[in-house]
């Protein structure tokens, strides 16, 4: 049995944990996507700051839910604004393989496909509101039998996740790790 003591010395610690979480909110570019916080001379010049970022993501989610890595996505471009950094300066691409190409369906063929209802198209709409490039490996899509006609119509088709990393990288965008 834990002392008064105990239970007072760790609800004082904890507190603060539960109380910053709080502070995480969407926005402000990509709405009801991407929470973050702000944080305090989290980048110094951040006027200056200029991103061009690409995130590779193979892993689906789980059927029914927003894909994680592609709210990664809008995170990284809420923060950076919530942080100062004009939109304008912000370059991402998302390139897409392996069976998270489904969660790149419309919702229609996601639903004909799954039975649910596609929780990361809204978020897809979004990115590519957000001038995100989103790119298909047709090598992936090709062996899951995912046609460029049951895509967001947006989203566009790469030879493969490979190339479209190369040429990304090229052109001078840094792979993200997340």
């Amino acid at each position: 049995m834990l002392k008064p003591f105990t239970l007072i010395l760790i609800f004082i610690i904890t507190l603060p944990l539960t109380a910053k979480s709080a502070d995480f909110e969407a926005g402000p570019v990509i709405a009801n996507y991407g929470k973050n916080v702000a944080i305090e001379n989290g980048l110094s010049n951040p006027t200056q700051q200029k991103f061009k970022v690409v995130f590779d993501v193979a892993k689906i989610n789980e059927q029914g839910k927003v894909n994680g890595n592609f709210d990664t996505v809008a995170r990284f471009i809420n923060m950076h604004v919530r942080a100062g950094v004009p939109v304008d300066n912000i370059e991402v691409a998302l390139v897409v393989h392996g069976k998270a190409g489904f969660d790149l369906l419309t919702n229609s063929k996601y639903q004909k496909k799954f039975n649910k209802e596609n929780k990361s198209a809204k978020l897809v709409d979004e990115l590519l509101k957000a001038n995100v490039d989103i790119y298909l490996c047709g090598q992936s899509a090709n062996y899951l039998a995912i046609d460029k006609a049951d895509i967001n119509p947006g989203v566009q088709m790469a030879l493969s996740a490979m190339t479209a990393n190369a040429l990304l990288q090229q052109q001078g965008y840094t792979l993200n790790p997340f």
